[in-house]
């Protein structure tokens, strides 16, 4: 259980943050970046989910919680150690709903025969900001991995995060319809 009295702690103040074990780090180290990307990323479904459908909003609520897991996952080192206790990762599980959302949304759209642009409702234009945020964050989860052990299913997750918001802004567009690249349009 999380319990936070206290909001400043002054720690930070040398430009480093702590890790939920091990030696501090700098506020800029790789690890630090992946998981505050990450967070990006949920407060930006946070913005997207004031203009969800009820059905979208659960779904998105369960991504939120989850991508506080993989920030826990990707805040504790995976190198090993005896930390104590079991490590909150994320788990294979997620990765299959993730992909069965996926598939469940997917299965409403056309096949593309463009690019899409990310526009449309004020869903998907969120949705699409999101994705592109949620693309920063497996860039540095990728990174990080060729430096410091990250679970295979942290990966997972982070990469199907995209795909996933991707084609959720593209249902947010069916009754209007997915704005598409007009290639050398304006030539």
């Amino acid at each position: 259980m999380v319990k936070l009295n206290k909001i400043y702690t002054r720690t930070g103040d040398d430009g480093t943050t702590g890790l939920a074990v091990g030696p501090r780090r700098p506020k800029h180290d790789l690890r630090i970046e992946a998981f505050g990307t990450v967070d990006e990323t949920n407060a930006a479904i946070g913005l997207a989910r004031l203009h969800a459908d009820p059905e979208t909003d659960e779904i998105l609520a369960r991504v939120q919680n989850e991508l506080f897991d993989l920030g826990a996952d990707l805040a504790t080192l995976d190198d090993g150690s005896d930390l104590g206790y079991e490590p909150l990762r994320i788990v294979d599980s997620q990765v299959a709903r993730l992909e069965a959302d996926i598939d469940a949304l997917n299965a409403r759209l056309e096949p593309l025969k463009s690019f899409v642009l990310p526009a449309g409702t004020p869903l998907a234009a969120h949705l699409h900001a999101a994705r592109t945020i949620a693309r920063r964050a497996e860039r540095l989860v990728t990174a990080l991995a060729e430096r410091e052990p990250v679970s295979g299913a942290a990966k997972r997750y982070v990469n199907r995060l995209s795909d996933f918001l991707f084609v959720a802004a593209r249902v947010a567009n069916l009754g209007p319809g997915d704005v598409l690249w007009a290639p050398g349009k304006t030539r």
